[in-house]
């Protein structure tokens, strides 16, 4: 589960109006007042991990402002088009600013926490499983026209990224790009190295790819050597597709051993990651 929330809140060929779904999920009235009424009636007898309710061995609620309002949608999107494990949602709806999702809670234990004990052939299958995973996003075929958004075709949420935590949508790769630069469009001659993304950035970079934006060790839960939960979908979207590498690579500092692995479930991209650097040295994050 993702450090930065701390508000109490976890392949077939779709066609395109598959690929635009609802923010809401299973938003029945029954559904609603059950979340409502456990939200105010228990709050402070059922255990918390982070910012999630547990409600039982299998329920939790999880419950934020809508920062991230289509998590609940993109999990649903990953479990109909892909076998990715994902925490199934039973509902999930907006009411006065606040985004409420009732969903599966996964047994097992985040990577952070037993990684650097874990054997080497430990390791290695779960990471063989985390490759097929991403392959399996790459496998979902972008709608028609598709630019940079979020699963409904929204903003995408990134608190990482400089500009405020909301982004886009944008109609192409190049106009996201732009964006990154602040709409910095190179000339200055004292930043040679701001005018070489410019002009990298203004190549073509290909469709976007489905991608998950936060594939840390503290949002891949195990049990024993299988994987069983990919969790907080809340950066997920269709992004560029050396997206997911930059990001992962990129690690926070509870996380520096990830960065020897990355390259084990993800293709390299070493050009993009150069630019990256590039990017974040002179239009920065956060």
């Amino acid at each position: 589960m993702s450090e930065r929330e701390s508000i109490i809140l976890p392949v077939s060929s779709p066609t395109n109006a598959q690929l635009k779904p609802s923010l809401s999920v299973n938003d029945t009235p029954l559904r609603r007042f059950f979340v409502l009424a456990t939200l105010r009636l228990l709050p402070r007898i059922l255990p918390r991990h982070g910012p999630v309710l547990m409600l039982s061995k299998d329920l939790c609620i999880k419950v934020g402002t809508l920062k991230q309002p289509a998590e609940a949608a993109t999990m649903q999107f990953i479990a109909k088009h892909t076998s990715i494990p994902v925490p199934k949602v039973h509902c999930a709806f907006e009411r006065k600013g606040y985004k409420y999702i009732l969903m599966e809670r996964v047994h097992g234990h985040i990577l952070r926490d037993d990684w650097l004990e874990r054997s080497i052939e430990s390791k290695e299958k779960i990471l063989a499983q985390i490759k097929n995973m991403v392959e399996q996003m790459r496998r979902i075929p972008p709608p028609p026209g598709q630019g940079i958004s979020n699963v409904a075709g929204g903003p995408l949420f990134d608190g990482r990224l400089s500009g405020g935590s909301y982004h886009g949508p944008f109609d192409t790769v190049q106009d996201f790009h732009r964006h990154l630069r602040e709409g910095y469009d190179g000339g200055k001659e004292d930043a040679p190295d701001a005018n070489r993304l410019v002009e990298w950035h203004n190549q073509s970079c290909g469709k976007p790819v489905f991608t998950h934006g936060d594939l840390s060790t503290m949002n891949i839960i195990a049990r024993g050597d299988e994987v069983v939960g990919i969790i907080d979908w809340e950066t997920a979207g269709w992004w560029p597709e050396y997206w997911e590498y930059t990001s992962a690579w990129h690690v926070n500092p509870y996380n520096e051993f990830w960065r020897e692995e990355v390259d084990k479930f993800l293709e390299p991209k070493v050009e993009e990651l150069d630019m990256e650097r590039v990017r974040r040295k002179f239009f920065g994050d956060f």
